[in-house]
């Protein structure tokens, strides 16, 4: 499954990419693009299409598509081309085991009310604009922001850039739902529940909330998974 309008919305990208683009840069596009819903899972990525749409060269868009098969974003099929992968539950339970690692700890520790507060806050915001006008994936989009910024307190890029990492997959793992309003829509006022404590500067608070937080969106994850 792929969505078909994906490739065309690239060619917005093409001026995060300088004449000397790298790689990395297009993974960069790629791997965000997949975060935010564009890539389905199982879907076939065309190396013409994708090529044309961000500008660069053949060679520079496989060598894109390797680095993110390391990532276990995509998976590459002998004969076949290369695809979205789609993540198992054994990937569900490992994403979830080190988000509560990684999350919880970047919380934990926080004793005043973050210089970045308002714009966590500004991504719950963001959340309850997309469920007030039923666009559930705009509100997954803005429960994985909420996250990422969490993380961000840690002020540390390698452990940002590994949030990002796992943003995409999480994406991955969140089509498996068959009604994301009924993943989404509940996890909304847990994210302000969240903000209180961690307005307040109380970290260890913040930290429980968001260890049982994690902890029931992966049980819902992996029932989802058995159910299908």
């Amino acid at each position: 499954m792929v969505n078909e309008d994906a490739p065309l919305g690239l060619e917005a990208d093409r001026g995060l990419l300088s004449r000397t683009s790298t790689a990395e840069r297009v993974a960069g596009v790629l791997r965000t693009r997949i975060a935010e819903g564009y890539f389905l899972p199982g879907g076939r990525l065309s190396e013409q299409d994708i090529g044309n749409a961000l500008g660069v060269s053949r060679n520079t868009l496989r060598e894109a598509f390797r680095l993110l098969t390391h990532e276990r974003l995509l998976t590459h099929e002998l004969n076949r081309g290369v695809f979205v992968r789609v993540p198992t539950v054994e990937d569900v339970r490992d994403i979830y085991r080190v988000r509560k690692i990684v999350e919880c700890a970047a919380v934990r520790g926080i004793t005043v009310k973050p210089g970045s507060y308002a714009k966590i806050a500004g991504t719950v915001a963001d959340g309850d604009l997309a469920a007030k006008h039923g666009r559930w994936q705009d509100l997954g989009t803005a429960n994985i922001r909420f996250h990422r910024e969490l993380v961000a307190l840690t002020g540390s890029e390698r452990v940002a850039e590994l949030m990002q990492g796992l943003a995409a997959e999480l994406r991955l793992v969140f089509h498996v739902m068959a009604d994301p309003r009924r993943f989404h829509e509940r996890y909304l006022p847990r994210n302000h529940e969240i903000l209180v404590p961690l307005g307040a500067g109380d970290g260890a608070r913040t930290a429980e909330l968001l260890d049982q937080y994690l902890t029931d969106a992966e049980a819902q994850l992996v029932e989802a998974y058995a159910e299908r």
